[in-house]
């Protein structure tokens, strides 16, 4: 997370020591160490919830795309039954008239 190699620990360790004394540092050191740990933890919920939020909003767009398919697939379907529905009354009408049936070839 920081770039702080064991020479700057050892300054800031030194200047802890003075500035706190040795029978406090242990205590405060312990302590840092819990706010660290609990920052460390936030950090990770943090993204974790940034790429759980990520990860929906990417099915959100597929389910939207598929709903957009599905629709024109049905529309689609419902045109050629359509169609096929008209021709097939139209032949039907035909024969009744007595009028022979006309064949189509795709």
């Amino acid at each position: 997370m920081f770039d702080i190699g064991f020479s700057e620990l050892l300054v800031i360790g030194i200047i802890a020591l003075v500035v706190i004394g040795p029978e406090r540092l242990p205590r405060v050191a312990r302590t840092i160490g819990h706010l660290a740990g609990r920052l460390q933890r936030y950090v990770t919920d943090v993204k974790a919830d940034i790429n759980r939020e990520i990860e929906l909003e990417e099915l959100r767009k597929m389910r939207d795309s598929m709903q957009q398919a599905a629709s024109e697939l049905e529309s689609s379907v419902q045109t050629e039954l359509g169609k096929t529905e008209t021709d097939l009354n139209k032949t039907v009408e035909d024969v009744v008239k007595g009028k022979p049936a006309e064949t189509k070839t795709p």
